[in-house]
């Protein structure tokens, strides 16, 4: 593994977000090939656009991929198609009627052949997700692929250089996506993290602690019978904290169950929201008290929202007298004013969609990483959804008049260049 990858002496430029690379893109120049022989002049091309172009790719693999044919498209005017059959080309003594000086056709740009030198590349599965903006760079979703995080028609890829196909459909994890385009914890955020993370430990070993003591008295209590006033051990409150998130669920699912014109659209999706936590919840090994304090607060805040006092999410023996009075503090008429309903209303959505949580290893609130929006742009190859993390390759990319579809930091003639050493060495 080399030692700079972000080299600010030698410039390099990468496939990456990185602050360094994006320092390296403004500063780069053309080299100067002047005083250089035509031989150095294709290896230096080489050298700097496939440290841009496949970096992460041996250079045997991309010689056996590279290919001469070049791919392109040339887009003709459907009018002129219609009202011409293609004899007007042969009028004007074989070179065709020179049309008024008015009505001239505007020039065709030139098509950028060699800007396409490294089509092969953009098949490949990892760089596919690196331009689909779920990764920061190519290193990171040839990352995700290995450790079967990426799926491919619904089926789970773990070779990087697989090649897509027209209509391949791939999906990320949302939470690698979160992880690779958000921003990074700050000091205060990752010693939150550490503590919570001692403290779970602390309880585990608590709980631990516990089981095998009850199991090294039960012997004892074999040989000399138990008093029926024997307080429980502490091994029954991951089992009572359980039964009361089944019973939540259960309230949940009654609640749902209520006649069309009692809930409205948005209600039931918070609701449907609600059980998914619920869910995930009870599928842990351990879970904590005060979690399920807050979960049941949560649904007794639905509860108030809907005014749903003769529902089914009225008080039950399961509910502890915390419960009990943070429901009747529910219940007491509201004194906030519109302004401060409407501040406190947006302020919960916002709580909902991007809550702040700890344990992620991405920085919460969710915010994008700094120096992204530089790099934040989508091929026309590629038609990426966001929201469920997935993007359909459309087709290979093509040579356009004016434009060449794969994105290329190099001009034309450091293009060129690099085509003729690979075009030698076939």
């Amino acid at each position: 593994m080399r030692k700079r990858f972000h080299g600010l002496k030698k410039i390099k430029v990468r496939q990456s977000w990185h602050k360094y690379n994006l320092y390296n893109l403004s500063h780069m120049k053309i080299p100067n090939v002047t005083e250089r022989t035509y031989f150095q002049q294709k290896w230096t091309a080489k050298s700097i656009t496939r440290a841009y172009h496949g970096e992460q790719i041996r250079e045997k693999q991309w010689q056996r991929m590279f290919k001469r044919r070049i791919a392109s498209v040339v887009p003709m005017d459907h009018r002129y198609l219609a009202q011409h059959d293609g004899s007007e080309q042969g009028a004007g003594r074989g070179s065709g009627v020179d049309p008024p000086p008015g009505q001239r056709p505007k020039p065709i740009p030139r098509t950028p052949y060699m800007n396409m030198v490294y089509a092969p590349t953009e098949r490949r599965l990892d760089t596919a997700i690196f331009r689909a903006l779920f990764a920061s760079s190519t290193r990171q979703a040839r990352q995700f692929v290995v450790h079967g995080a990426v799926r491919v028609n619904g089926k789970r890829m773990i070779y990087p250089g697989y090649l897509l196909n027209p209509g391949d459909m791939f999906q990320v994890e949302p939470e690698r996506v979160l992880f690779a385009t958000g921003a990074s914890k700050d000091k205060k955020e990752r010693r939150a993290g550490r503590k919570l993370s001692r403290k779970s430990s602390a309880t585990e070993e608590a709980t631990a602690d516990s089981e095998e003591a009850s199991e090294t008295a039960e012997p004892s209590a074999a040989a000399t019978p138990s008093e029926s006033g024997d307080k429980p051990t502490s091994a029954s409150e991951p089992t009572d904290s359980k039964k009361q998130l089944t019973s939540l669920l259960n309230r949940a699912k009654s609640m749902l169950a209520n006649p069309k014109d009692t809930l409205s659209a948005k209600h039931k999706q918070d609701l449907r929201a609600f059980q998914r936590t619920l869910k995930k919840t009870i599928a842990r090994t351990s879970t904590r008290t005060s979690l399920t304090d807050d979960l049941d607060a949560q649904l007794l805040e639905l509860t108030s929202k809907l005014s749903l006092s003769s529902s089914p999410a009225q008080s039950t023996p399961d509910q502890t007298q915390h419960q009990q009075q943070q429901q009747q503090q529910l219940q007491t008429p509201d004194q906030l004013s519109p302004d401060d309903k409407r501040a406190l209303k947006l302020a919960l959505q916002a709580a909902r969609e991007n809550p702040i949580d700890v344990t992620k290893p991405y920085a919460t609130p969710w915010r994008p990483r700094p120096f992204m929006s530089a790099f934040a742009f989508i091929p026309r190859y590629l038609e990426v959804n966001q929201n469920v993390c997935s993007a359909v390759y459309l087709r290979h990319p093509v040579a356009r008049p004016g434009l060449g579809e794969v994105p290329t930091p190099f001009n034309s003639e450091t293009n060129q260049l690099a085509f003729n050493w690979y075009l030698r060495r076939r």
